[in-house]
């Protein structure tokens, strides 16, 4: 399925939740602001995503100025992939981790966090940039962008469901909108995960391989890998990592919470360094 579908179905799901809601809030008036409330949402979303996810992860576009080894190497790299220089972001965190976002090659934006520059050699910098990059290059930021978002939208509003039916629903005899909200609260997450999981797991495979040709050698990129296994259980989790967003990360940084271990959206780190082993330099 293409990304351009995953992403117009994701957006429909987002409408549809969004009017689900506000028939449960509003009834028939709650189901028509809802509906022009998810039409604002969806245009917002689609410009806007790659904002909100820099904004929700603390990461900082820095110029060539102010980061010059690290900016010339993605300039560089990207030139090896046929691609426009994104723009360049870091995350002031001691955890090593890096993504990519943006709706499209021309709107990208490549983030590190300041621990993976600390912790890697520029061999191994250069091949989990090459595998941002190759996200970029195959447009799977757009899905992942929207899915973040999106998934933080369901949360916020089945956070308000609930909220309005412990402190209203019983004005309006809702014992049913009680417990439609409790149950939404529960369900809430679960969703959450699934669109993570919308990112296909096979994506990362393949950004692997085409990483590994950009960066002309696959040995960086497994390297980093097992870097970012070791640093993963050393150091923890970026502290503004959330199961919204970790489908954008190069690897899970929530993977040692068993909520997302069941909905994984990365394949386990062995294998995807054992694959990369296995290619040519």
């Amino acid at each position: 399925m293409g990304n351009w579908l995953k992403t117009f179905l994701l957006l429909g799901a987002m409408t549809a939740i969004i009017m689900f809601f506000g028939q449960i809030l509003g009834g028939q008036t709650g189901l028509v602001i809802a509906f022009v409330i998810a039409l604002a949402l969806n245009f917002f979303i689609y410009w806007f995503s790659a904002d909100m996810v820099l904004a929700k992860t603390r990461a900082r576009v820095v110029g060539v100025a102010e980061a010059p080894d690290l900016y010339n190497l993605v300039a560089h790299l990207a030139q090896n992939a046929g691609l426009p220089t994104p723009r360049v972001a870091i995350v002031k965190d001691p955890s090593p981790n890096a993504f990519a976002t943006g709706r499209d090659p021309a709107h990208a934006v490549v983030a590190v966090t300041s621990g993976l520059l600390s912790a890697m050699t520029r061999e191994e910098l250069a091949g989990v940039l090459s595998h941002e990059l190759a996200h970029v290059k195959h447009r799977d930021i757009l899905i992942g962008s929207v899915a973040a978002v999106l998934a933080s939208v369901i949360l916020f509003l089945a956070n308000m469901a609930k909220f309005a039916a412990l402190f209203g629903g019983r004005r309006r005899g809702g014992a049913g909108n009680l417990v439609q909200a409790l149950l939404l609260a529960f369900l809430a997450p679960l969703a959450a995960a699934l669109i993570q999981a919308a990112i296909s797991r096979s994506r990362e495979y393949l950004a692997d391989e085409d990483g590994a040709n950009i960066a002309q050698t696959p040995m960086g990129l497994a390297s980093a890998l097992e870097k970012l296994q070791k640093a993963a259980l050393r150091v923890g989790p970026p502290r503004h990592a959330t199961p919204e967003t970790a489908s954008l990360f190069i690897v899970n940084p929530l993977s040692g919470r068993s909520l997302t271990a069941l909905f994984a959206t990365h394949p386990p780190i062995e294998e995807r360094i054992q694959r990369l082993r296995g290619l040519r330099p």
